[in-house]
């Protein structure tokens, strides 16, 4: 599946979109920090959450759980939300 990444991300990837596998969006966020070192703590905190500032989008739709199943053709955005005032 391809796997959007967004600009704060991408000292990890070196891209701004990245071929990835996984079943679920854990197993997906494993293989890319197999991949790409300390990426998954970015996104995903010591709790196994996704961290507050982060949004991610399986075929446009806003996912929250990790345990969120994957196919193998979709297309994953990870949003970095912004903030202030």
């Amino acid at each position: 599946m391809q796997v959007l990444i967004p600009g704060a991300l991408r000292s990890y990837t070196g891209v701004g979109q990245v071929e990835a596998t996984g079943d679920t969006l854990d197993a997906l966020f494993a293989e890319l920090d197999r991949r790409y070192p300390g990426l998954r703590f970015r996104v995903v905190d010591e709790q196994n959450r996704l961290r507050p500032n982060m949004r991610i989008f399986v075929n446009g739709v806003g996912v929250r759980e990790l345990h969120h199943a994957l196919q193998p053709d979709d297309f994953v955005a990870v949003v970095l939300a912004l903030s202030g005032g």
